[in-house]
């Protein structure tokens, strides 16, 4: 793939890290569904943020399938209707996967900006089903969750990209 101008030269991805980083994810979620606020309707799905990222950075590691298996874990967790966040995170991940060549081209901040709808798009397929299956609606400030994930999205990038940033062996005569 042909890189943008002053783009880095990244080192491939650990997969251990890939994967421990979505289980953090995963617990950090599960942390935040019994935290003081339970389970209020503004709260980023952290989840989601670090999916739609591997599933943009890593397609070929991180995919439908993945998003499939965590969606329903959250599902169990959460004592949700049974493939809820599973539509949810595949749906979002097939989305992230389709734009991810074109979308790695911009700037982190103008990817925040294009991820928005995404986010958007995940947390109204969730208000639907939830409201299919006869549950209440959470209110309105259920819309301030993909713009608090959009805008985490800085964050995610630069703590995921880290390991990938350092160079394998430093020394004074090698400029990569």
């Amino acid at each position: 793939m042909i890189m943008r101008p002053g783009q880095q030269l990244l080192l491939p991805a650990n997969p251990f890290f890939i994967w421990g980083s979505l289980a953090l994810a995963l617990a950090l979620n599960m942390l935040q569904n019994m935290g003081l606020w339970g389970r209020a309707a503004w709260t980023p799905d952290l989840l989601a943020l670090v999916l739609v990222f591997w599933s943009i950075h890593q397609p070929l590691r991180v995919g439908i399938g993945a998003a499939f298996v965590f969606g329903i874990l959250m599902d169990v967790h959460q004592s949700a209707l049974l493939g809820q966040h599973a539509l949810a995170y595949t749906v979002v991940s097939f989305f992230a996967i389709a734009i991810h060549r074109r979308l790695l081209w911009f700037s982190v901040p103008s990817q925040a900006f294009h991820v928005l709808p995404l986010f958007a798009a995940m947390h109204a397929i969730e208000l639907v089903i939830r409201m299919l299956g006869g549950g209440a609606f959470p209110g309105f400030l259920m819309f301030a969750a993909p713009v608090i994930e959009s805008l985490l999205w800085p964050l995610i990038s630069v703590l995921l990209l880290v390991p990938q940033r350092r160079a394998p062996d430093r020394d004074a005569n090698r400029p990569l």
